[in-house]
């Protein structure tokens, strides 16, 4: 049995999917030294998100943060997209050639 502080572990059979790791949140401070453009946004949208909900937020500043909020989450989506290209979506995006016809 696991004491305070140390995982459990489990077998695994092979092919199943592999658990999703749950990470520590970064500070933004951390997430722009990673150099990793998804951390960083992932602490802004936390950041942005727990300034939105704190009740000493100044009202003048919740519509820009609000809006910077989805931007960001609008770059996440783009992120993840591109991670997970496949052959139509990858077609979808290739720009169009001029076509000459006969």
């Amino acid at each position: 049995m696991p004491t305070t502080g140390q995982r459990s572990l489990k077998v695994v059979k092979p092919g199943s999917p592999a658990a999703p790791r749950s990470r520590k949140p970064l500070t933004v401070k951390s997430a722009a030294e990673s150099g990793i453009q998804r951390d960083l946004l992932v602490a802004l949208r936390s950041r942005i998100a727990a300034d939105i909900d704190n009740p000493n937020t100044p009202a003048r500043d919740v519509a820009a943060l609000s809006r910077r909020l989805l931007e960001i989450a609008r770059e996440l989506e783009l992120l993840d997209a591109a991670e997970k290209a496949d052959d139509i979506g990858e077609a979808a995006a290739t720009p169009d050639k001029e076509w000459a016809s006969s």
